[in-house]
């Protein structure tokens, strides 16, 4: 049974409000934004159009339906991450209720989501930031524009802005989370105008003709587009992993994490709406800035400029919430003995992991830099839907574990709302590729192995009887 030995969960609250060597200087304000700097990003600016072709005018029905299953999970972990505001996300959670090697495959689970969908979100970047380039007269080498074999016909070396966007947001968030926070905050002030301004100056452009058929695919199509756009929903459970850099936990974590996934779903669903409207769907086919063209097609073309612009700044904050969330993750699981301990090494200056901050820039970086990612939404997608209906089930099983404790926000409905969540979950899981369960089983067996060669010996818990 050493195999799913927890934390002790009484010990692990009382650490909660004990020194971490993390700065607490985060508020609810910094929180919602946090989570819609890294929601609101490649899902609005690029998956819109595609997943218009998948599912029609009824793109807007299939964002609801992925809010839905992002609104019952974040409600399960609104109600963990106010009772246990430890770093560590899910990973910690699972930790005290379903036992090590469940957190172990979880935690295992979240690296590899948040780690490539910052690269994924690095190479749209990089094609933005390139277009722009080009829109003032500015060509990088082709070698440098793209991963290897990425652009049939051109030979390609490297991503090379793709890199080095990594690398500055790195920068940022060794210097501190405070001073991270700010700059995500600014930024995520001006995407979310540009967003404000295209619904004011394109609702005047809907041609309602462009919604007849409302859903060509059927429920099928909706469905399809659904677990496709869910990847513009991850994010909000990164916000939970700021839960020891939070001011008041307890009360700002639930405000963080609904909070944001409610302005992103409206926002979604407006958008998604004016674009269908403004153009017919099938003009989608090949287009990697819908917002854009939509803009172009409504004769707005001083704002689509303004679009591009906004879709650099919204893939940055998605890169940074996403690195950060990821750091933070390494540092539980190394504090824990899961992995080495120079991950959970706190910088005496900045107050932040230094070392892990570096190396998950580094690594995904290279990756963003020389690995074409164009199939890779999906991975993200099936490990995130993976970890939510984990916290489900979690949320359910504390519940009866401890009854006592106390919850500073409780999810409501349970076990009825956690069941909801699961099945969502799972039913858009069920619309995801073979080629992408195939792909994440044999991560999930790696990690089986790294936990057996490496981390059950060296896990803190190892020898001592817990709760």
């Amino acid at each position: 049974m050493s195999l799913f030995r927890t934390k002790n969960l009484d010990t692990m609250v009382a650490h909660a409000s004990a020194p971490s060597g993390l700065k607490k200087v985060l508020g609810p304000f910094d929180l919602i934004l946090m989570g819609i700097g890294a929601i609101v990003g490649t899902g609005i600016f690029v998956l819109t159009g595609t997943g218009a072709l998948t599912a029609g005018p009824a793109l807007t029905v299939s964002f609801i339906v992925a809010a839905i299953a992002c609104g019952f999970a974040a409600m399960c972990y609104a109600e963990f991450a106010s009772t246990v505001p430890i770093a560590g996300s899910i990973y910690t959670y699972s930790y005290a209720v379903l036992g090590e090697l469940v957190a172990w495959m979880i935690g295992w689970d979240l690296l590899l989501e948040y780690g490539l969908a910052t690269s994924t979100v690095a190479v749209g970047w990089s094609g933005y930031f390139q277009s722009l380039l080009h829109g003032v007269g500015i060509d990088l080498p082709a070698a440098l524009t793209a991963a290897p074999g990425a652009r049939p016909g051109v030979d390609t070396i490297m991503n090379l802005p793709a890199l080095v966007i990594m690398l500055l947001l790195t920068w940022m968030l060794s210097l501190g989370v405070r001073e991270s926070a700010r700059v995500n905050n600014v930024m995520v002030v001006i995407k979310i105008s540009v967003v404000i301004l295209f619904i004011l100056f394109g609702f005047s452009h809907i041609n309602t003709d462009n919604w007849a058929p409302y859903a060509p695919f059927g429920a099928s199509g909706i469905m399809s587009a659904a677990a496709l756009v869910f990847f513009a929903f991850i994010g909000f459970d990164a916000v939970t992993s700021a839960a020891e850099e939070v001011k008041n936990p307890k009360r700002d974590l639930p405000i963080g994490i609904i909070g944001s996934l409610a302005v992103c779903t409206i926002l979604y669903v407006i958008v998604s709406a004016i674009m269908t409207g403004i153009v017919p769907f099938p003009k989608f086919e090949g287009v990697d800035h819908p917002v854009s063209l939509a803009l172009q097609y409504a004769g707005v073309n001083w704002l689509s400029k303004l679009v591009d612009l906004g879709a650099i700044l919204g893939m940055t904050t998605v890169m940074l919430v996403m690195a950060y969330g990821q750091t933070r993750i390494l540092f539980a699981m190394s504090r824990d003995g899961l992995l080495p301990a120079k991950l959970s090494t706190v910088h005496p200056k900045y107050g932040t992991p230094y070392f892990a901050t570096w190396m998950v820039g580094i690594v995904f970086g290279v990756i963003a830099a020389f690995v074409p990612l164009n199939v890779l939404a999906e991975l993200v997608n099936i490990g995130t839907l993976a970890a939510f209906c984990l916290v489900s089930v979690a949320v359910v099983v504390l519940r009866k574990k401890r009854p006592d404790l106390k919850r500073a926000f409780r999810c409501p409905g349970v076990p009825i709302v956690p069941a909801i969540a699961v099945i969502f979950c799972l039913a858009l899981m069920s619309f995801l590729s073979a080629i992408t369960w195939i792909a994440f089983v044999i991560w999930l067996v790696i990690g089986l192995l790294v936990y057996f060669g490496y981390a059950r010996s060296r896990s803190l818990l190892h020898g001592v009887t817990q709760s």
